[in-house]
């Protein structure tokens, strides 16, 4: 099969970030210190666990310090819903995985499965959270604010859902999903993130927003006080700063890696334009017609949630595959289709070939194809000749001189993107 030669391009994205971490994150927790007045003495829960953060470990840590320099008595907690296969040794290593363990971060890890009960909300909806951070006298939350990959509204990924859903466990999280379908997800974390804040010691968070090229672009100290306000704030600028692949309509879409450290659906929805979600209304763009993913990151142990967005995969990536992670995660989520594994060959060639030889009546060589690393490296892509010429002259995206087929081994395995 007459494959089309591919063509290196450089996306050009409004990137605003920290130069600082460590000293803008401690800056803004002391911030907070001073304006929520916690007392030293008192001990902090500090909450965090969201994958595919940049700079996570040295922005806990940061925390950590902050909270330390003003004597206060901080431990972290791993606020990840079910993720970890839903045990408490499985979420400690996923922090591990992060680098957040207690000599990078130079306090305890306390991990515990079992969330207790914090009551009901106005709804009947039943709040829980977990054990260690509800014992402590204040609880920081740290995370990254991003459009959710399930549902879209005014508030996604963030500290209002880590509230809601990450500290609630894998039993919060298994009943919060259920509830989407009759709440829907806003109202849900909405309702359950403003119940914890009224009766658990929510003191403040730390937020974290991305630009296009996996940079922390902001760090921000949120009050507890107004926390749902200005997360929604926030919000509308990492939707701004959000990366976008070059074109809305695209016959292969080739996706080198996709895992749990990328996206919580291994490859970002808001970026394949497909949700797969009972509940939501599938993206009007970008509109993809094949997708095709060819491995899982080590990061991942094995939870390939997300797979069954794609529709071509390959052998490798199928063997990589822990189906007790990957159940147990999509499970929990409400979305068990999201597991369901695609048609899979032996070798990327094949796969490809496979992929192409679906694009209608189209010759291979003409299709409108794009290969990216992954959902979050979106700054440099490969698209085919095709696609090229469309996009020559506009003034967010450089072509550059690197050029050439797709090349693959004996094996058949393709060759990596260049560096």
């Amino acid at each position: 099969m007459k494959l089309p030669a591919f063509r290196e391009i450089r996306q050009r994205f409004d990137a605003p970030f920290v130069e600082d971490i460590a000293g803008t994150a401690e800056g803004e927790v002391s911030r907070m210190i001073e304006e929520t007045g916690l007392r030293a003495g008192s001990t902090v829960a500090v909450a965090t666990g969201s994958r595919g953060i940049g700079n996570i470990a040295a922005i806990v840590k940061s925390v950590v310090a902050a909270l330390a320099k003003a004597g206060l008595k901080p431990f972290v907690v791993p606020a990840m819903g079910s993720h970890g296969g839903a045990t408490s040794e499985g979420q400690r290593r996923v922090l591990e995985n992060y680098g957040i363990h207690e000599a990078a971060t130079g306090c305890p890890i306390r991990s515990d499965i079992e969330p207790a009960s914090l009551g009901e909300t106005a709804d009947g909806l039943p709040v829980y959270l977990d054990r260690n951070a509800l014992g402590a006298d204040h609880i920081v939350v740290v995370n990254r604010v991003k459009p959710h990959t399930d549902f879209k509204g005014s508030v996604g990924s963030g500290l209002m859902k880590m509230l809601a859903i990450g500290l609630g466990k894998q039993k919060g999280a298994s009943y919060y999903h259920g509830a989407v379908f009759e709440y829907g997800f806003e109202h849900m974390i909405s309702t359950v993130s403003q119940h914890v804040l009224d009766h658990a010691p929510v003191a403040f968070g730390l937020a974290i927003i991305e630009n296009a090229y996996d940079q922390t672009a902001h760090l921000i100290g949120v009050p507890a006080g107004g926390l749902q306000q200005e997360e929604r704030r926030l919000f509308q600028e990492a939707q701004r700063l959000m990366p976008r692949l070059p074109s809305d309509d695209i016959d292969i879409l080739i996706v080198d890696e996709m895992g749990k450290n990328i996206s919580g659906t291994g490859m970002d929805t808001n970026i394949i334009g497909r949700r797969m979600q009972n509940f939501e209304t599938e993206p009007a763009i970008p509109r993809i017609l094949r997708i095709i993913v060819r491995d899982l990151t080590p990061e991942s142990e094995g939870n390939a949630v997300g797979i069954g967005l794609a529709d071509f995969t390959t052998r490798r990536l199928v063997d990589k595959i822990n189906h007790q992670y990957t159940y147990v995660n999509s499970i929990t989520g409400m979305s068990p289709q999201k597991s369901r594994i695609p048609v899979f060959l032996d070798t990327d060639r094949e796969v490809i070939e496979a992929a192409f030889s679906t694009i209608g009546m189209k010759p291979p060589g003409e299709g409108r194809a794009v290969r990216i690393r992954n959902t979050l490296s979106l700054g440099r892509v490969a698209v085919s000749e095709a696609l090229s010429d469309e996009l020559a002259g506009r003034e967010d995206i450089e072509i550059t001189d690197r050029r050439g087929p797709l090349e693959f081994d004996d094996q058949g395995t393709l060759a990596a993107l260049p560096n």
